[in-house]
C-alpha cells in the first residue's frame, strides 16, 4: 500500500501567511479613488499576484503591520489569517473555504488614506489543493472533494479535511498555513503526496 502512495504524483506545497484579498471600493478607501494594485511578484496561480501595497489589520486585542494585498481585486474583501494570529487579534476566525463569508467575524483595516471597518471576512483557510480538470482525472478526484495528503521530512504526518479545487484556472499546488507548516516543518516547494480520505 505504501509504494502505491509513493508514486503518486507529487503536489508541491505553497505557504500561506497571513493575507489580504481586497474589493476595488474597500481599495479605493484605503488607498484612494481610482487606485490599482500594483504587482510584486506573481503567484503559481495564473492572474493571481501578491502585491506592492500592505495595510494594517486591527482587531480587539492586537494588530499586525505590512499585511499584504494580493490581487487581483475580488468582489468582498477578505482576510486570511492563522489560528495564532486570530488569537492577537482577538477574534474567533473559523476555518472556511475561501470566499464562504457568512458568519465570519470582521476586521479593521487601515491604508495610508482611509480605513475600512469590515463587518465579516476573517477566515482561517481550509487546507486544499489546487489543481486542473485533467490533473484531477489523474488523481481520480472531483472538485470539492476532502481527502488525506502524507508529508515527509523530519515531521512526516497525514493530513486530513484537505479541499480539492479544481478548475482550468487552477495550477496544482496545495496551500497550507504557517501553523500547520510549522508543524509539518513544511517549506515552500516542499511536496506532499495524495491519498484518499477513508471518510
Amino acid at each position: 500500500m505504501q509504494n502505491e502512495q509513493t508514486i503518486q504524483p507529487k503536489i508541491s506545497v505553497g505557504i500561506s501567511n497571513k493575507h489580504v484579498h481586497i474589493s476595488k471600493e474597500d481599495l479605493e478607501i484605503l488607498f484612494g479613488e481610482g487606485y490599482e494594485l500594483t504587482k510584486k511578484v506573481d503567484l503559481v496561480q495564473p492572474g493571481q499576484f501578491a502585491s506592492n501595497e500592505t495595510i494594517t489589520i486591527r482587531g480587539p486585542k492586537g494588530e499586525f503591520e505590512n499585511v499584504r494585498i494580493l490581487g487581483p481585486v475580488r468582489k468582498e474583501s477578505q482576510v486570511e489569517i492563522s489560528l495564532t494570529d486570530s488569537f492577537r487579534l482577538g477574534v474567533k476566525a473559523p476555518i472556511k473555504e475561501s470566499g464562504d463569508l457568512e458568519v465570519t467575524p470582521g476586521l479593521e483595516l487601515v491604508g495610508p488614506n482611509g480605513t475600512v471597518n469590515l463587518e465579516k471576512g476573517t477566515i482561517v483557510a481550509l487546507r486544499h489543493i489546487h489543481m486542473s480538470p485533467k490533473q484531477a482525472e489523474v488523481f481520480g478526484v472531483k472538485d470539492k472533494e476532502i481527502v488525506e495528503v502524507e508529508t515527509f521530512g523530519e515531521r512526516k504526518v497525514i493530513l486530513g479535511n484537505v479541499l480539492v479545487r479544481v478548475s482550468e484556472q487552477f495550477e496544482l499546488e496545495m496551500h497550507l498555513d504557517t501553523d500547520e507548516a510549522n508543524a509539518c516543518a513544511l517549506k515552500n516547494k516542499d511536496y506532499v503526496v495524495l491519498r484518499k480520505s477513508n471518510n
